[in-house]
């Protein structure tokens, strides 16, 4: 029932004019407080509702549009375009429409001719073209949204009008002579221009809802009362800014009445006018009494544009008057919001701070810090895999604070406020170490710590800290902590040094005066009986004895109310906030003058260098990190580009960019912005088939003719040529021609064949070329190089306007070539460079096929190109329409190029048998209610009646629905082989548009097996019956028949995307790990870890790694244990490239630093004999760590000097100069981001330069079988002649949205879709993965255990394989506190601190301590709640993302068992990731959860591995 629109804006009257018929619709008589559709026969629709609009206007130019491909228009996914609006109206017609038709736009942008965008107002000034996705009349437009048509252009827009006075809520009506529009949701790059006016209509509704009888109101209101009721009920609207002031709604009161008289005409009688109601002329008055500027008065339109003088004798102001009115609201409007962002007065948006001068008496004389000689810069530290909205929580010990001159500075100086403008730069110094929940006050010894495993011998890493931003005192019982926070990290204060111990002594005393005015204020029954001046006579009244004594004189009392404001400001108890000792202290604060700075948004800046004093003091660290080892193209490459991008003297102003957070949520990997798997539509556009049209600019010219006879016919019977000449240009198939668009831009074609059409016109095929920079590679692209596309042009001769010089590029290839190579470029590059110095035109190069629907480059098809024979390869391999639907017979249809038939099986997706259930909304409980596709067989195919068009959506099959143990219950489905499903006699009739693809059902002895626990088949085994209404599990009848693939006719095996068997995937996957060494490709491992990647890889059969690298000792002898046939070199990777190169002889091609050539000239004999060389290595893999220019930065050059030290450029040059068959590099999923993009744009800039085909894309690895989120970056690289690699099909549910790569013109590439809907199997729970293991103990520690039991789950037998006993399922030991609260943590899904009763507890010592961390609820808002610390598992969800060092306080908290009472074990983590339990780790507990926290979970690696080694089968046969 769509709600009626009773209230609607009227064109305004004027005096002597009669208005009786104004703003009916042309089409019809009927009012607009009437019933305007009618209902038809068997209709049960309500009629929609609508404005009245304006008379129809006469006098409008006549005027088409096109919009450009510039045009900022917003592109969605899955609707259907049409040109026309008349068209778009007719296909969202729900049903008869006797009266003129209604529809809702979303996603709307208004525009001019030229596609630019435009405020909604200025439509009164000019002809505005809508551009928008067309919806039916419906309620859930959201979830309708396939509903919708794009249209581009239409219009043009005729009228506006406001309705939605009696809901409440301002509805904005738009109208075209086709139609009228509701304006629901305007395109997010144009919400900025909307917004000013629906706020606008809303102060109308309100005004009218506060003065209207009908509704409640009460007419008789003065301005004052209606100014501040309206202000304050649009601010307590949901949702918004609570910004708008009474000088907005007066401001715009002229435009308020003139809404409002218009519906005096159709007002209740028990309405007064508003024409003639005094409050609303005072708010005329009001308005035009603020703009004197104008001499003209001002006289707002009901939105017509302009009226026929016949229809109407209305005087409207000047057109280019309207337009300075309106650009100057508009700007005030925003100057509005911005201050109502900032605030002007709030004290939570003001920090109060004194000045140096006044509190130097606090502090000693002046003096410096002396730097230790072993200070590490902190941003080394720098968590590469922390892309969290919160930064680290460390410890820093023996610390110090000071200037940028090294001279001690006091904590106060530095705001306590996030985002406060600062006037001084603090940094620090200290030992650092990670923070184990230890509760202990600064400047106070610890008592207590999270590990029982006391790390008193380990001080910590000497660090010097980046500029202080925030600080915070928290507190609780006799505690007193100082929390610093930099860019990298919070830093918990323990110690200061014995130098700066008198600089901190005044803060705490500040802070323990805090705590005891708190406390003061607690214990009075309420706190405002206290007053300020109350407050200070009782502290000046503290005995000299007491903590908190500052002074028996109340003047030196006050002077400490620095801190303690901001202390109060942030108080959780709301009543100690707003005591009227809080207001008393803020006004004592202004009296005396303290500088107030301005609180900003806050931002997330780009981290250029650390600008330390200490960077540039004492020798280099013995821990500094070196500088790349790189070939000479790779060094080449990316100086190049900084050379050009980041000059010298650029000092950093780009990388220091600060970039609102908000505009990250998609780059940040922050767990709790993906917990809801629905994600709402972006205003990118997924890259579509191409579907470019371009309107060339015809040329008249007479000098066109065909070289030579015909060579032949394309398949419709036009003549073929070779050559052509247009004017003095020779045209040859095979070159490239440019083309000027109706943008004026030149387009480059490369010349597939031309024919002459029927009618004479003498015509070229051809296929679009895209310069470098318009495609992934952005700016990283070489000026010369061109891509070739799938896209292609049909133009005549006579559009071409020049001939390019573009030279189609074939290199040899392999490592032989390499130096050939390179001396060729260089020779090309000087040619190309005297060129362009002498003004001549560019020679361009293409080297590769730019595919974005793919995420991919491919080597160019030559044999396949410039064959002037009429056919062209990109459009012979152009995909038909993917939801077409063609029914063959009664037994088979297609549907998304799959050939459906009676009997075979297939998957429904499993919205259409179950509502959605309630979902969990904690990190652990993400999985918890998705289904996976529900399996059927196909018994029926109901041909539609009549000879209509027919849709997926209103065809129908029957199928037989095959029930999964996890329909019964989660128990059934945790003893349940993960791919057995029970016969049922559920038949049902479901439409085509819910098949997901095919599937096979066996017997159970059919099914294929593999020791691996990853899902590849699309297979089932079914041998029980099973009745849904009694629940009733039977042994199947001998009567049910399952057919076999052997069965199956071949015809019906095509393969589309996984979704159903083919033969070539009837394999065995045991036999992938029987694959002999000399038939796998050998393989170099980089940062090899502790060998995730490898054993996945090796898994499926592909791969041998035959060499690994791995820089950190404990990992790199855990890949020895699993991998004994590898050479595994411990060592920088750095220094083994030049050991090979040396090795090799090719030193001169070397760029390394004298540090790596001396390590590297120490290496053995035997360690060089071991090295490889190029011609050995098939597949090098690794994951390099990328800090970007978050680390390395001692050096205080350009970007280029920090980038050097990057890993990434060393892995690059193992490919350049090695030159493997293939490549694959691993990383965090925002490797993509990095550096604002340059980092992943550079290396695929330096693969292709290398001559490789290269894939792009993110997987999460949990819908390839592992029980955790953990969303990872790869980049594939082939060879020319080999095949690219795809990526692998997710067989697992899992609640995570679709990982996108943004594209130019706002498209992305999401490598896999998002199985939150749907997949071909259920999600592994974390009882599948840990269910089986024995119970442990707090700080188990015994290596090797008996399991004590059989595995239970399908993942627990495949992971357990035929290990007899159990390794390192041993836990990290809590202390006695932390053990406590575990146990406190109540056994349920979802628990965590927030679950712990708020009482204290006593130790062992006899030590009295609070049982909920005190730091947590003092902090909680400005942490996300601290949500998930001292988190239990949930046995049916998953585990968060496995880190490097599991504790309760740390960055994932959730980490205890789901009902032991302990920190999850080694091998639980190592479970939860994939590995095998016969794999082994190496060194302590802490080297071991490393190891597992870095790793790539191997059935990911397992999964791309397949796809690998179908790319080299695929070359083999």
């Amino acid at each position: 029932m769509v709600k009626r629109k009773k209230r609607c804006r009227a064109k305004p009257q004027k005096k002597d004019e009669d208005t009786t018929d104004k703003g009916k619709l042309d089409e019809g008589p009927l009012d607009a407080t009437k019933e305007m559709n009618g209902v038809g026969k068997g209709d049960s629709r309500a009629a929609c509702k609508r404005p009245r609009r304006a008379a129809a206007c006469s006098d409008f130019k006549e005027k088409s549009v096109r919009l450009s491909d510039k045009s900022s228009v917003v592109a969605t996914n899955g609707n259907k375009m049409e040109e026309e609006e008349m068209d778009a109206v007719k296909l969202t017609k729900l049903g008869p429409e006797v009266q003129r038709p209604c529809r809702k736009l979303i996603d709307f942008i208004l525009h001019d001719a030229d596609g630019k965008l435009q405020p909604f107002e200025m439509s009164e000034i000019d002809d505005f073209f809508i551009t928008a996705l067309i919806m039916p009349m419906d309620d859930d437009l959201e979830k309708d949204r396939q509903k919708g048509v794009r249209c581009e252009g239409f219009g043009r827009i005729e009228d506006w009008a406001i309705s939605g006075y009696d809901e409440g809520t301002a509805v904005v009506w738009v109208s075209t002579e086709v139609a009228d529009y509701e304006c629901v949701k305007p395109a997010g790059n144009y919400k900025s221009y909307y917004d000013h006016f629906y706020e606008k209509a809303q102060v109308c509704v309100e005004v009218y809802r506060k003065l209207a009888r009908s509704v409640g109101g009460n007419p008789n209101l003065g301005l004052e009362e209606l100014l501040a009721s309206v202000v304050r009920s649009i601010n307590a609207i949901k949702g918004y800014s609570g910004t708008l002031s009474k000088d907005f709604v007066i401001s715009n009161g002229e435009f308020v009445y003139n809404q409002l008289i218009g519906l005096d005409e159709t007002a209740n009688t028990d309405d007064e006018k508003f024409a003639t109601l005094p409050v609303l002329l005072a708010l005329r008055d009001g308005c035009k009494s603020r703009v004197e500027v104008s001499k003209l008065q001002p006289n707002i339109s009901n939105g017509s544009l302009k009226i026929n003088d016949a229809e109407c004798k209305e005087v409207s102001e000047d057109d280019d008057e309207k337009l300075a009115r309106l650009l100057q609201q508009e700007e005030e409007w925003k100057m509005m919001k911005q201050r109502g962002k900032r605030g002007t007065t709030s004290q939570k948006n003001v920090y109060i701070k004194i000045s140096e001068a006044e509190i130097a008496n606090d502090y000693p004389l002046p003096a410096y810090y002396k730097p230790s000689s072993q200070e590490m810069d902190e941003y080394i530290f720098d968590s590469e895999d922390s892309f969290y909205s919160d930064v680290p929580v460390r410890i820093l010990n023996n610390w110090a604070l000071y200037n940028a001159d090294s001279r001690l500075i006091p904590l106060e100086l530095i705001p306590m406020k996030a985002g406060a403008e600062n006037d001084i730069v603090v940094f620090g110094s200290g030992f650092m170490r990670e923070d184990d929940g230890s509760c202990c006050s600064t400047a106070e010894s610890a008592k207590l710590s999270s590990s029982s495993s006391s790390n008193h011998q380990d001080a910590g890493v000497s660090i010097y800290l980046s500029p202080i931003k925030e600080w915070v005192i928290e507190f609780g019982g006799s505690m007193i902590c100082i929390t610093i926070r930099t860019d990298v990290a919070w830093y918990k204060l323990r110690q200061p040094t014995k130098q700066y111990a008198p600089w901190c002594e005044p803060v705490l005393k500040t802070a323990r005066l805090s705590v005891s005015i708190i406390t003061l204020l607690k214990e009075q029954s309420r706190a405002s009986k206290l007053s300020f001046a109350d407050v200070i006579k009782k502290v000046a009244e503290f005995d000299k004895g007491s903590p908190a004594f500052v002074s028996s004189n109340v003047a030196l009392v006050e002077r400490y109310i620095v801190i303690i404001l901001q202390q109060f400001s942030d108080f959780p108890d709301e009543t100690i906030r707003r005591s009227a000792f809080a207001t008393g202290l803020l006004m004592k604060m202004e009296q005396r003058r303290h500088t107030k700075l301005v609180m900003k948004k806050k931002v997330q800046v780009m981290r250029g260098e650390n600008l330390n004093p200490s960077a540039t003091m004492g020798p280099a660290s013995r821990r500094k990190v070196m500088r790349a080892t790189t070939t000479r193209l790779i060094n080449r490459i990316w100086s190049d580009y900084y050379a050009h991008h980041f000059p010298e003297d650029s000092k950093d102003a780009d990388a220091n960019e600060a970039k609102e957070i908000d505009d990250e949520l998609e780059e940040n990997e922050d767990e709790d912005a993906e917990e809801e798997a629905q994600i709402e539509e972006e205003n990118v556009s997924k890259t579509p088939p191409s579907t470019r049209s371009r309107k060339l600019v015809s040329q008249t010219c007479k000098e066109i003719r065909w070289e030579g006879e015909a060579i032949g016919k394309t398949p419709s019977g036009e003549a073929l040529y070779k050559c052509a000449y247009v004017r003095e240009l020779r045209i040859n198939v095979g070159r490239t021609v440019a083309l000027e668009d109706d943008s004026g831009e030149l387009v480059m074609c490369f010349v597939e064949y031309m024919f002459q059409k029927l009618n004479g016109a003498k015509m070229v095929h051809g296929r679009l070329l895209q310069k470098g920079s318009e495609t992934v590679l952005g700016n990283a692209a070489n000026e010369r190089d061109l891509f070739l596309t799938n896209e292609c042009l049909e133009f005549e001769l006579e559009d071409i306007k020049e001939l390019m010089s573009v030279n189609l590029q074939s290199l040899p290839w392999g490592h032989k070539y390499r130096k050939e190579n390179a001396e060729a470029d260089r020779i090309e590059r000087a040619k190309a460079e005297d060129r362009k110095k002498k003004g001549l035109p560019m020679e361009y190069l293409c080297k590769s096929l730019y595919w974005p629907e793919k995420g991919a480059f491919f080597s160019l098809p030559h044999d396949k190109l410039g064959l002037g024979n009429g056919f062209c390869s990109s459009c012979q391999q152009k995909e038909p329409d993917c939801d077409e639907l063609q029914i063959l017979s009664k037994n088979s249809f297609i549907y998304r190029n799959i050939t459906y038939n009676v009997n075979d099986y297939l998957y429904i997706r499993p919205e259409f048998f179950s509502q959605e259930e309630d979902r969990a909304t904690f990190k652990g409980g993400r999985n918890v209610g998705l289904k996976p596709y529900v399996v059927c067989h196909l018994l029926d195919v109901h041909e539609p009646a009549g000879s209509r068009k027919i849709h997926p959506a209103s065809t129908k099959i029957s199928v037989r629905r095959f029930y999964r143990p996890d329909d019964i219950s989660s128990a059934k489905a945790y003893v349940s082989d993960i791919r057995e499903v029970y016969y049922s006699e559920n038949i049902v009739k479901v439409p085509v548009d819910m098949i997901e693809g095919k599937c096979e059902v066996k017997k159970k002895i059919d099914i294929s097996n593999s020791d691996v626990p990853v899902m590849v088949e699309h297979e089932f085994f079914c041998e029980h019956f099973y009745d849904p209404a009694t629940g009733a599990l039977k042994q199947l009848p001998p009567n049910v028949k399952l057919m076999s693939v052997q069965q199956k006719a071949t015809g019906a095996l095509k393969k589309n995307k996984g979704k159903q068997i083919c033969e070539s995937d009837q394999v065995d996957s045991d036999k992938c790990t029987k694959v002999s060494k000399e038939n796998r490709l050998a393989t170099l491992d980089i940062f090899a870890g502790c060998g995730g990647l490898s054993e996945g890889l090796q898994q499926a059969g592909v791969s041998f790694t035959k060499w690994a690298i791995e820089y950190e000792e404990p990992a790199g002898e855990a890949f020895t244990k699993n991998h004994p046939e590898a050479a595994v070199f411990v060592d920088n990777c750095n220094v083994i490239l030049k050991a090979i190169m040396d090795k090799c002889g090719d030193a001169d091609d070397c760029i390394s630093t004298s540090e790596a050539a001396e390590q590297a000239a120490k290496f053995s004999q035997d360690n060089i004999m071991n090295l490889p060389v190029p011609g050995e290595v098939e597949f090098i893999n690794g994951g390099p760590p990328c800090q970007g220019f978050s680390g390395m930065n001692r050096f205080n050059q350009s970007p280029w000097s920090k980038v050097q030290c990057e890993m990434i450029l060393a892995f690059l040059s193992f490919a350049e100069y090695f030159r493997p068959r293939f490549f694959l590099l691993e990383n965090v999923r925002n490797f993509v981001s990095f550096n604002k993009g340059q980092t992943f744009r550079l290396t695929v800039a330096s693969l292709l330069e290398m001559g490789y085909q290269v894939r792009f894309g993110i997987l999460e690895a949990g819908t390839f079988g592992v029980a955790q989120s953990r969303k990872r970056a790869f980049i594939w690289a082939a060879a020319p002649g080999e095949t690219l690699p795809d990526w692998p099909e997710p067989m697992h549910v899992f609640a995570s949205p679709e990982l996108k790569i943004n594209l130019p013109d706002g498209k992305y590439y999401a490598a896999a879709k998002s199985t939150a809907g749907g997949a071909p199997f259920r999600a592994i729970t974390v009882r599948d993965t840990i269910g089986d293991l024995p119970k442990v103990e707090n700080g188990a520690s015994k290596l090797l255990l008996e399991y004590g039991g059989e595995p239970i789950s399908w993942f627990q037998k495949k992971i357990r394989g035929n290990t007899i006993a159990l390794n390192d399922h041993v836990s990290k030991e809590m202390n006695e506190l932390n053990l406590i609260r575990c146990q406190r943590i109540p056994k349920r899904p979802g628990c965590d601190w927030h679950d712990l009763p708020d009482e204290k507890v006593k130790l062992s010592s006899g030590q009295l301590v609070d049982l909920i961390p005190w730091c947590l609820p003092n902090t909680a808002k400005r942490h996300n709640q601290w949500k998930g610390l001292y988190g239990r598992l949930d046995w049916e969800g998953n585990f968060p993302t496995s880190v490097t060092d599991p504790q309760p306080m740390g960055k994932v908290g959730m980490c205890f068992h789901p009902d032991q009472d302990r920190i999850i074990t080694v091998r639980e983590c190592a479970r939860s990731q994939g590995f095998p339990d016969n794999y082994q780790f190496a060194g302590n507990i802490q080297s071991k959860h490393r190891q597992i926290g870095n790793a790539v979970p191997p059935p990911l690696a397992f999964a791309l591995g397949r796809k690998l080694k179908e790319a080299v089968d695929a070359k083999r046969q």
